[in-house]
């Protein structure tokens, strides 16, 4: 447990982060099942696109590395290459 103030308010932050990190991983996954859902690239391309842009939010908000975000962005894209 904190002992002293600025201990009190790291803890304050970190638990601040900690769940607004996990709403953007969330949305990260969710976005990702919904692409992976569609079966034409016609109804793939919005969710791609939506995808593409909750990753690079991400990144900008060094949630998710910059790397990470963009083999998950080439995985998909690689997924919606392949549907016909």
């Amino acid at each position: 447990m904190p002992n002293n103030e600025s201990q009190k308010k790291r803890l304050r932050q970190s638990r601040a982060r900690r769940l607004r990190n996990r709403r953007v991983r969330s949305e990260i996954r969710t976005r990702t099942r919904q692409l992976l859902a569609t079966e034409s690239r016609d109804e793939a391309a919005p969710a791609l696109s939506e995808l593409y842009r909750v990753l690079d939010r991400a990144t900008r908000r060094k949630v998710v590395k910059a790397n990470a975000a963009a083999r998950q962005k080439a995985r998909a894209a690689r997924h919606v290459n392949s549907l016909g």
